[in-house]
């Protein structure tokens, strides 16, 4: 039977008679105006499922208040299991809305894309009457799901959604009413990717490892500076990642994206990020972006992210058609080139799992170089600089004078952190946190089944120090300083062993290395090795004090100097005898030594694994 043919078949099946305001959304309704409530967008998602036997309604996990995380499944033939679509050949695209609920317009858009591509001519007269939407006529989206699935989320902070109303985007055009940013935790998802804390979060890895989406889309808007573009986007391109998945975004879907949105009246440019805040004229900064966010994530997975971020200031409706056709023009180019993507996405895969990789330095941490750069035209507005009254600092004035600017583009990232990756990290098995974290993340892990004493590389730490501002609830560390030992250490049984070489053998050290961007260390998940847990009373160590000075000359020196180098110190008695304890055979000799453990020889690693 052909592939039309079975389509329409399914349809009619699947189709009751809705009636046009079931099948509108509420933000047509409205206007353009207004995005819907969370049970409002669920009964929506429904009403497509029953309209459609392309359409699959179903929740992917529960948020930490227990609502639905909202899931629709969109494929030609009512597939739902990644393993019979696979078999199609089609390539999976998951896009989802509303990680920061305020900004909406992809679940308005994507709602109406759904809509428009299971129910064609139906679709398009819906919109009419309003005038707001797309005219689109069944041959818009000729065969669009011939090569392509769709998995749509079109909330996903769903209780930062329903803290709802008009005064949560101060720096945003519409829509009237909208939700919160953070979760009911208070904390970004779009900082979790990599920790993977919250309740969300961990669904959301859940479903990304079972379906392993071969492009993935997240939809936002953006704060900061007025231009004139509606769009903006961002594709990790700048050589962290897998090097034909970069050329392949860089020469195949980019330009053809950017094309299709500027004939259908929504230039673009690569997400906007001045070299001094607020200034258009002083350039633009493409950086590596770390993999606690969400292309980032996906990038180092082997599977491309876009990240939309409409502008603020333009109005909603606007905003909405352009993430529309965003959605639209990816879905279509791969219809076109996703088999090519699916090839080098298996090759990227196999490079992994292959541990090919492991023979050069690892790159954690980036830096854009500010000596190369190239000139750009980026379409502004004319602005002015003042000094405020109120505030005393810069006040940007913008006028709404389109200019076009050539500025410089600085987008060379240099490796300012890198590391030798070992065969596999061992966890002791009392670290279950980190353990559970890594199997989320999809890791193959094994235990050791008997105690062994092995030579093993890892870390002694020194001159570490916290942030006192709590960030995503944490207080990070912002110094970073180690020592690489080498000692035989005693690994006991039930011990896990993580291989390096896996698919997601990118993201491993980013959580296990100490400065991994983001790493498990950082967020404060093994901060207890710095606690000192024995002390003793003053007055044994006044005594013990004054023998090791009388008996040690060296010590006597290095007492001298530490005073004299540091105030604080010498005018705290409870610091001088501590650090006489901590010189003394009683101190903690674990203290600060990293739990975690480096293998690097194949014959170890084997002895750990009979």
């Amino acid at each position: 039977m052909k592939p039309i043919a079975l389509s329409l078949i399914l349809l009619s099946a699947g189709l009751r008679a809705f009636t046009q305001t079931e099948l509108s959304t509420w933000y047509e309704r409205s206007g353009g105006t207004e995005t819907p409530r969370y049970a409002q967008t669920i009964a929506f998602c429904q009403a497509l499922a029953k309209s459609s036997a392309m359409v699959h309604y179903t929740s992917f996990g529960k948020s930490a208040q227990g609502r639905d995380l909202p899931l629709l499944i969109v494929d030609r033939d009512g597939l739902t299991d990644p393993a019979s679509i696979r078999k199609k050949g089609r390539v999976i695209l998951l896009v989802q809305a509303c990680i920061h609920p305020g900004e909406s317009e992809g679940k308005d858009a994507g709602l109406m894309l759904v809509r428009d591509m299971v129910i064609g001519n139906v679709g398009a007269a819906l919109h009419k009457p309003s005038g707001f939407g797309h005219q689109a006529p069944s041959s818009a989206f000729k065969n669009i799901l011939d090569n392509v699935t769709l998995l749509f989320i079109p909330i996903f902070n769903v209780d930062g959604h329903e803290r709802f109303g008009p005064y949560n985007r101060i720096n945003q055009n519409g829509p009237k009413e909208m939700g919160w940013r953070v979760n009911a935790n208070n904390l970004n998802l779009n900082r979790d990717f990599l920790k993977a804390e919250t309740h969300e979060m961990k669904a959301w890895l859940k479903l990304f490892n079972h379906w392993m989406p071969g492009f993935f889309i997240d939809i936002h808007t953006t704060d900061g500076a007025d231009y004139q573009y509606v769009l903006t986007y961002l594709v990790e391109i700048y050589g962290d990642v897998d090097p034909g998945l970069t050329v392949w975004a860089k020469d195949n879907f980019i330009p053809e994206m950017k094309d299709h949105l500027l004939n259908s009246g929504f230039p673009s440019t690569t997400y906007v990020t001045y070299r001094r805040w607020h200034d258009p004229k002083s350039g633009l900064i493409n950086d590596v972006a770390p993999p606690m966010l969400s292309q980032a994530y996906t990038a180092l997975r082997n599977r491309p992210g876009l990240l939309i971020e409409t502008h603020m200031l333009k109005p909603y409706d606007k905003r909405v058609e352009g993430t529309y056709e965003c959605i639209k023009t990816t879905m279509e180019i791969l219809q076109k080139k996703g088999k090519h993507l699916q090839q080098l996405e298996q090759e990227a895969d196999r490079f992994l799992v292959s541990g090919d990789f492991l023979k050069s330095p690892f790159p954690l941490q980036f830096e854009t170089s500010m000596k190369d750069s190239t000139i750009s035209d980026f379409l502004g507005f004319e602005y002015i600089k003042v000094k405020s009254e109120v505030s005393g600092g810069d006040w940007i004035q913008y006028s709404k004078i389109p200019s076009t600017f050539k500025i410089p583009c600085f987008e060379k990232a240099v490796p300012v952190v890198s590391v030798n990756l070992p065969l596999a990290y061992i966890i002791p098995p009392e670290w279950n946190e980190i353990i559970s974290r890594l199997e989320l993340h999809g890791a193959v892990i094994s235990r050791t089944k008997r105690d062994t004493v092995i030579s093993i590389q890892t870390y002694k730490f020194k001159n570490t120090k916290w942030q006192q501002s709590p960030y995503e609830g944490h207080h990070t560390m912002s110094n970073i300083e180690y020592d690489e030992i080498t000692e035989d250490r005693l690994i006991p049984k039930g011990s896990v062993i993580v291989p390096v070489n896996q698919q997601c053998g990118r993201i491993i050290p980013h959580l296990l290395e100490p400065k991994g961007d983001g790493s498990m260390l950082y967020w404060g998940y093994f901060d207890a090795v710095f606690e000192q847990k024995e002390y003793a009373e003053n007055y044994v160590l006044e005594q013990m004090a004054a023998k090791m000075l009388g008996e040690n000359p060296a010590l006597r020196k290095e007492f001298e100097t530490k005073k004299a180098a540091d105030t604080a110190f010498a005018k705290s008695s409870q610091a001088i005898l501590n650090w006489f304890y901590n010189k003394s055979p009683y101190f903690d000799n674990r203290k600060g030594i990293y739990p975690l453990v480096k293998v690097y020889d194949r014959k170890t690693l084997e002895a750990l694994e009979k």
